[in-house]
């Protein structure tokens, strides 16, 4: 009788144990149907024009849009935005307080064990700024190298602190922030000669500030390193590969149509210069292939 008691028991606490673990984060559930019956999808999201961003309390952005046209197309009317450091991002997908992160991220081998990237959404380069007059003469990561007492301000969590220390930029030359105003705020009070993050984040950062202070450097080189170009795209959790696929359906359906062109341009991408070709995929990014 202890035994048969005994074994009640245990099944009852596997049952209990398997209802919070689907509760929390939908890994042993059908986590579509879940976001399709709740109509809402929760989104984590990093500020940064002009791929996510939160303006007069609505979230706008390329990214943003995307995963608002692609989820509207799977059943799911609302996109629940929530705010988080961009170094953040992942954990916190990886947590359950986000079912997807959308915010241009770039994918990255590395960033690829941690979670599942969708496919990728758009490529874009990096950009550089300085102060007004560009006094340090600087046009390149390896003009920030070939000088020690060059100093370099970049976001925490940002791939361009790994491209430039690929560049030959000492670690001891890299302050590490923690957003894009940040950056600005080091450049302009001296604590930074320069700062980097992708191009079209800090060209459209820079140009909304309305200051005159910095300038973005428009001759920048192109690093010829690994990461660059980068390939941004939606994150889930590794556990969420049916929500990832069905994301991936409707994303190829708005490449096909040259719906997602129409997009991202009103938000100064371009067909040519940010849409990725077809040969290039998520797989082939993580394995190296063409990171």
């Amino acid at each position: 009788m202890r035994k048969f008691k005994f074994g009640i028991l245990a099944t009852v606490i596997l049952l209990l144990l398997a209802a919070c673990g689907n509760e929390g984060n939908g890994s042993s559930g059908d986590i579509l149907s879940s976001l399709q019956d709740k109509g809402q999808v929760k989104v984590g999201f990093a500020n940064e024009k002009p791929y996510a961003y939160e303006e007069d309390g609505e979230l706008k952005g390329a990214a943003v849009d995307i995963a608002k046209a692609i989820f509207k197309n799977l059943g799911v009317e609302e996109v629940d935005g929530h705010l988080s450091d961009f170094q953040q991002l992942i954990p916190g997908l990886n947590a359950g307080k986000f079912d997807v992160i959308t915010a241009g991220m770039a994918i990255t081998p590395d960033r690829c064990t941690n979670v599942a990237f969708g496919e990728p959404e758009m490529k874009y380069g990096e950009g550089l700024i300085v102060e007004s007059g560009n006094p340090m003469k600087l046009h390149s990561y390896q003009d920030i190298a070939a000088n020690p007492e060059i100093t370099v301000a970049v976001m925490s969590g940002a791939t361009e602190k790994a491209f430039l220390l690929a560049e030959g930029v000492a670690e001891s030359q890299i302050t590490m922030v923690p957003d894009i105003p940040a950056s600005f705020s080091a450049v302009e009070s001296g604590r930074a000669h320069a700062t980097t993050g992708t191009e079209m984040t800090i060209k459209m950062a820079l140009e909304s500030s309305n200051q005159d202070k910095l300038e973005f450097v428009n001759d920048f080189e192109q690093p010829n390193i690994e990461g660059v170009p980068s390939y941004g795209a939606a994150a889930f959790r590794q556990d969420n590969e049916a929500l990832k696929d069905a994301y991936n359906a409707e994303l190829k359906k708005l490449k096909a149509s040259g719906e997602l062109a129409a997009i991202i341009e009103p938000y100064g991408f371009t067909e040519e210069m940010n849409v990725v070709a077809l040969e290039v995929t998520t797989e082939s990014i993580c394995s190296g292939e063409n990171y």
